[in-house]
This record gives structure tokens, C-alpha cells and sequence, in this order.
């Protein structure tokens, strides 16, 4: 057999092809935008919560400093921030038209990083964690008012914490009785065969 050389339109240092890898396909419904990050539970919206947003959500004043939660509402795609920080609170460091900016702390392995994102105002809203601290702190200035125009000393608004308990109750014409086990004598008792 006689070596015609290489094909027409081929050098003969020319690789041979390598093969095609296989096409995987995928279920149309993985490719949804919210079905890849799992969160058909956690933006699911409350019991009697569903429907149109009300206008008091776009009517909330924010102003810098405040401290908001973040609560994604799932019917809004846009400005919608990553499903880690659905539940976080941070404080707001900037307002703009339709968004606030947030910063708050993620924990990265051993640290904490300080992360600023802007959210719309429909996925977050005020935050009560600081109404505890700001009564305590009004109540403590009243108290030492109080005290200065009484000309008294200026009272210890340090919370201490609670001690063990002084209340109780008082047992009347109760006497002490001691119960202990009578031992099983199998002698006494008697053996029956």
C-alpha cells in the first residue's frame, strides 16, 4: 500500500482533533434567578403579608445613622442585596432617591469586615434595637435631675444584675419525718415451691 500523504488542505504536523465534550442540559426551572441561591423559604412574606406594598414603606424617613433591618421583600428583584444579609441590621450612611446604604459587620473566618451596600427601601425597614438604650439613657437623665434640683447625690443608674432570690415562704406546725427503705428479707417472707 502506498503512502499518499496527507489529506488535501492538511499539513502533516497538523494535530488530529480532540473530541467534542458532552453537552450537559439542565433543568429549565434551575436557571430561574432566585432557584439557584435557595431562597424560596427564607424571602417567603408572612401570613396575611402578601400583596401590594404599602405606601407607608416609601414614605419612611431615613436619615443617616439610624439603624435599619434588612428584610428582603421578594416581589421587588430590584435593589435587592445577596440572601446573607436577609436579617442583619446595620446603620444607614447614605440616602439616596430610592435606596439607602447600610453598613454593617461580617464575620470572615476569625474577623469581622466592614461592608457598605445599598438597598432599596423596600427590603429594609427601621429597626427597634436601640429603643432599650435610648429609654435607659432618657430615664437616667431625668433621674439625675431629679436628684440635683433635690440637692441630693446623683444616683447609680449602672443596671446591676439580678441577684438570687430573698422572697420565699414559711412552713407553720410541720415536724421533720425521716422515711428510709425497710430491707427485703426472703426468710421472713417465706419461700413458697
Amino acid at each position: 500500500v502506498k503512502d499518499t500523504g496527507p489529506a488535501p488542505g492538511t499539513s502533516r504536523f497538523q494535530k488530529a482533533e480532540a473530541p467534542q465534550p458532552r453537552i450537559l442540559r439542565r433543568n429549565p426551572d434551575s436557571l430561574h434567578p432566585r432557584a439557584p441561591s435557595h431562597s424560596r423559604d427564607l424571602f417567603k412574606r408572612g401570613f396575611r403579608q402578601k400583596g401590594y406594598i404599602p405606601m407607608s414603606v416609601y414614605l419612611t424617613p431615613y436619615k443617616l445613622g439610624d439603624y435599619v433591618d434588612i428584610k428582603v421583600n421578594a416581589a421587588v428583584h430590584k435593589g435587592m442585596p445577596h440572601k446573607f444579609y436577609h436579617g442583619k441590621t446595620g446603620r444607614v450612611w447614605n440616602v439616596t432617591k430610592r435606596a439607602v446604604g447600610v453598613e454593617l459587620l461580617k464575620q470572615v473566618n476569625g474577623r469581622y469586615i466592614k461592608k457598605r451596600l445599598h438597598v432599596r427601601v423596600e427590603h429594609v425597614k427601621p429597626s427597634r434595637c436601640h429603643e432599650a438604650f435610648l429609654r435607659r439613657c432618657k430615664e437616667n437623665d431625668e433621674a439625675r435631675h431629679k436628684a440635683h434640683l433635690a440637692g441630693e447625690p446623683v444616683p447609680v443608674t449602672k443596671r446591676q444584675p439580678k441577684g438570687p432570690r430573698t422572697e420565699g415562704f414559711m412552713l407553720e406546725n410541720v415536724s421533720m419525718e425521716t422515711i428510709t427503705a425497710i430491707p427485703y428479707d426472703i426468710l421472713k417472707e417465706g419461700v413458697q415451691m
